[in-house]
């Protein structure tokens, strides 16, 4: 095996350098670093384009958490935290006072910064919230099929890990882990191996069977969909609104209100928000940005 290339992706500098320059230390690794989704994104289209891809990417479980303080290691939520420093007399900060200065994730690593002129891509993805981790990991493995992918935790969570190997994780690895035990992992996915610690396994298994089972129900409730009613249900998962289906589905929003109404009995549920949620554990994706000539004209 030549050398292997590993993207680390973490927004927690501290953590972030100290792990690729111990990775760097290796005689047959190159490391790069990433400090947010979109730094990583445009880190492997760039090498990619280059001809020299990355094998291996370490991505961190809570990417995107710490600005919002997800990672003060109390678990409160930042406006309970800093009242807790604060005390319960403290005054309430003035307004004038400048704030802590946060740095964004995009800026956090040195390998990766924002370029002035953004692409209309990178403009695309800044326009919503940044994806966590485990949902990046899924974004990456899709982009680049090659690609293997080790989450790095914080702390154990089935759940958490069975929604990464369903993604497209084959490593799980805690990150008060030692360097040789991530070497491990490393050089045991690009043989195709998955790794977990041992003491996630039972709880990965149930979860995935669970999954699995909520999945075939989801399908099978999915299936009973119309073409058109299929349509719209991707338009939902979305995130469209009745108006904004009806403009691009060419309906009105009179039929297409009948539609909505049609897949929510049809999937059993009383909201929006349900049917979505069945759709998702079914798989079903969100509409394209361009509706096909066939399904446009549709009835």
């Amino acid at each position: 095996m030549g050398r292997i290339r590993v993207l680390v992706v973490d927004d927690h500098r501290i953590f972030a350098e100290a792990l690729a320059a111990a990775l760097a230390a290796e005689p047959d690794v190159e490391v790069g670093a990433a400090g947010s989704a979109a730094a990583a994104e445009r880190a492997l289209e760039r090498a990619a384009t280059e001809g020299r891809g990355y094998d291996v990417a370490l991505i961190d479980a809570d990417l995107g958490a710490g600005a919002a303080g997800a990672r003060s290691g109390s678990g409160a939520e930042p406006g309970e935290e800093a009242r807790r420093r604060q005390g319960p007399a403290a005054p309430p900060p003035r307004r004038s006072a400048a704030p802590t200065t946060v740095a964004r994730p995009a800026d956090q690593l040195r390998h990766d910064q924002l370029r002035p002129e953004q692409s209309r891509a990178d403009q695309l993805r800044t326009a919503s919230p940044p994806p966590d981790g485990i949902t990046l990991l899924g974004r990456l493995r899709r982009a680049h099929p090659g690609l293997r992918a080790v989450v790095l935790a914080t702390a154990d969570d089935p759940h958490r890990a069975a929604r990464a190997l369903h993604a497209g994780a084959t490593g799980w690895v805690a990150k008060e882990s030692s360097l040789a035990r991530l070497l491990a992992v490393v050089r045991g996915v690009l043989r195709d191996e998955t790794h977990l610690p041992p003491a996630l396994l039972t709880g990965v298994i149930r979860e995935l069977t669970t999954a699995r089972r909520d999945r075939t129900e989801s399908e099978r409730l999915v299936d009973t969909l119309t073409p058109r009613e299929k349509q719209i249900l991707r338009c939902m998962v979305a995130g469209l609104g009745r108006q904004a289906v009806a403009e691009r589905l060419y309906l009105s929003p009179h039929t297409v209100r009948t539609h909505m109404q049609n897949v929510l009995g049809k999937l059993g549920v009383h909201s929006t928000l349900a049917a979505v949620a069945v759709a998702r554990r079914a798989g079903v994706s969100p509409a394209e940005s361009a509706v096909p000539p066939s399904i446009a004209s549709a009835p």
